[in-house]
């Protein structure tokens, strides 16, 4: 516990206690001996609300909080109503106790969320090590990070192995294996090994730093609750104030009402008046919201995008590395002259030589290991394939066009992705065919949704009707649009918005900027380290799950729903109070309830928002 919260408990106390002592006394008869006896305890309790209201008083800062209350209860004061202006103090300052205590821990909640900053970091510099700050760091120097340490900078592992720890940035629980020459980012935490890393960035530009950005600044971008709320309050208070004026001075001067009763009256409207409950509360939920779904890897940048989110009845997606993994497999193996595993060895022989995408994919597929001694010369033929000879024997793997232009002439339907044909020079030994596949998640992403109430999925791809189809097909998805160039898919959103819907575009980041920046919300797939995701879309999700997307649209539902609760439940208590109190039902205890204690209410209600599921 903070020292501040112990000092105000600590007045708390003195405060009551020397309220009950009083009671004690014989002066009950005595307003004068009752007002010097009182004032110590409501001067040891209030002192720094009457000295707020008056400095603000001089800054122009008139109708907050600690003007309304000062003034209820001087006022009950100079009406003789000694106890309950203490008491009501002691009220207002343990309700303000109890508010600073549940804000505390929501923001510490978001803190511990995103304490991903690192503290610093091992150089290795003239053969010894050094620790710097990370802003220290430049690029291609090389830090050294042990087991149990966070990553400081982003970099490539240049010696050593580990696995690391990305929950903090993906929200994903499993480690990640990492070794040489592989990519590393700020913010993970090394597990095991020893490793040395060479900087590629500063920490300017880092991961980690880009994310902390991202989450310090969500806070400036509004939603329009919040920007209602802040001009609700604007107007709101000021006409309280005066409408306690003239509760306090109509009946009286016009009606020959009593002058005590109707000022009480007033005091009690003005101690209700204050929207602390949704001035807190209601920005206190969307920052919640949004550490919520750090928690699970999604960056929302702005409070106004997970309201938009909240909205959203239409996902539309693009396919390649985002539904797919963006990377090739083989899918299917057909033989003429040989087995299966024949054609796949004399195929994966042959392209172990090449980096192209499909050949790596045949290689992977092959189990066994390639051994380079049954190799020998190796001819490309460009746009067409190679010719490898395997084994003294001449293997051609290619397209069609590679087929025909040794004398063997193919004829094929069309297949679910890319081809690859091998032969002979007067022999066809079969085809194998590769296509991208589908990530484990989408099909279940595409079914979360449909469950959470989104109307429409739609996929947008490049690739040609038959693959789109099938992909389309196989995940469930209710409108399938192929062969487009990035101009073809901006169009089709915005048809998609001029319709009527709310659209959010799922895309990898980097090929998809125009069509992001079109939708109602975009949203990036695979965010760390990828600067492109990062800058180019309203959310991050800092992995390649698609089924996030689900949980994010049911956390800002959530979002909503309690930014809903607390602007109804606080209205409602509040006007309630207001009536009661101009009619002379609600004394300054009920008051006091409907300022601070609907306030901590809606304040312990908003912090379910920090909760993801």
């Amino acid at each position: 516990m903070k020292k501040k919260h112990k000092i105000i408990i600590a007045r708390i106390l003195i405060s009551f206690l020397l309220t009950a002592a009083a009671l004690l006394l014989p002066i009950k008869d005595s307003y004068i001996a009752l007002l010097a006896v009182l004032s110590i305890p409501y001067f040891v309790i209030g002192y720094d609300v009457l000295w707020s209201a008056l400095r603000n008083i001089f800054h122009g800062q008139i109708f907050d909080e600690n003007f309304l209350m000062a003034i209820a209860t001087v006022g009950a004061f100079a009406i003789g109503e000694y106890y309950e202006a203490v008491g009501v103090m002691i009220f207002y300052q343990t309700g303000e106790l109890f508010q600073s205590l549940a804000v505390g821990k929501s923001r510490r909640s978001i803190a511990e969320l995103m304490d991903i900053r690192p503290d610093s970091a091992t150089v290795l510099r003239d053969g010894g090590e050094i620790t710097l700050s990370p802003e220290e760091v430049s690029v291609g120097e090389v830090i050294l990070v042990r087991p149990g340490e966070r990553i400081p900078l982003d970099g490539e592992i240049i010696e050593g192995a580990t696995s690391l720890d990305l929950s903090a940035l993906t929200g994903e629980s499993l480690p990640a294996d990492k070794g040489v020459g592989e990519a590393v980012v700020s913010g993970s935490v090394n597990l095991s090994g020893l490793i040395k890393i060479r900087v590629n960035t500063t920490f300017g530009d880092s991961t980690v730093s880009r994310i902390l950005d991202l989450v310090e600044n969500s806070a400036t971008k509004k939603s329009k609750a919040e920007n209602f709320i802040t001009r609700f309050a604007r107007y709101y208070t000021p006409c309280v104030v005066f409408g306690a004026m003239a509760l306090a001075l109509i009946p009286p001067l016009l009606f020959g009402a009593e002058w005590i009763e109707w000022i009480e009256r007033a005091l009690i409207f003005l101690m209700v008046s204050c929207p602390c409950a949704l001035v807190i509360s209601v920005p206190l939920s969307f920052f919640g919201g949004i550490g919520g779904a750090s928690r699970m890897g999604v960056l929302i940048k702005g409070a106004n995008y997970l309201e938009m989110l909240s909205k959203i009845d239409t996902v539309v997606f693009d396919k390649t590395g985002t539904l797919t993994r963006g990377s090739f497999e083989v899918v299917d193996i057909h033989s003429e002259r040989v087995s299966k595993e024949e054609l796949l060895e004399i195929a994966a022989y042959a392209e172990s030589f090449s980096n192209h995408p499909i050949a790596r994919s045949i290689v992977r597929a092959y189990p066994h290991e390639i051994k380079k001694e049954r190799i020998g010369k190796i001819s490309e033929y460009a746009g067409m394939g190679l010719c490898a000879t395997v084994d003294g024997k001449e293997i051609y793997v290619g397209n069609r066009s590679l087929m025909n232009s040794i004398g063997l002439d193919i004829s094929l339907g069309e297949s679910h992705g890319g081809t690859v044909h091998i032969g002979t020079s007067g022999e066809y030994l079969g085809h194998i065919e590769i296509s991208d596949s589908i990530k484990p998640s989408s099909k279940r992403a595409i079914k979360e949704l449909r469950e959470g109430g989104i109307e429409k999925t739609v996929m947008l791809t490049g690739d040609s009707r038959r693959v789109a189809e099938r992909i389309g097909n196989e995940l469930n998805i209710d409108d399938i649009y192929p062969e487009l160039l990035p101009e073809d898919k901006v169009t089709i959103v915005e048809k998609l918005i001029a319709n009527g819907n709310k659209v959010a575009f799922v895309g990898d980041g980097i090929n998809d900027a125009p069509v992001l920046a079109r939708a109602d919300v975009g949203i990036s797939m695979g965010g760390v380290g990828s600067d492109a995701a990062i800058e180019a879309s309203d959310i991050v999700l800092m992995d390649d799950d698609p089924s996030k997307i689900s949980r994010a649209i049911k956390l800002s539902k959530k979002t909503m729903r309690i930014v809903r609760q607390n602007i109804i439940f606080a209205l409602g208590v509040k006007g309630i109070i207001l009536i009661l109190g101009a009619l002379g039902y609600a004394n300054m205890w009920v008051a006091v309830f409907g300022d601070v204690g609907v306030a901590v209410i809606a304040i312990f209600n908003a912090m379910r928002s920090l909760k993801s599921n």
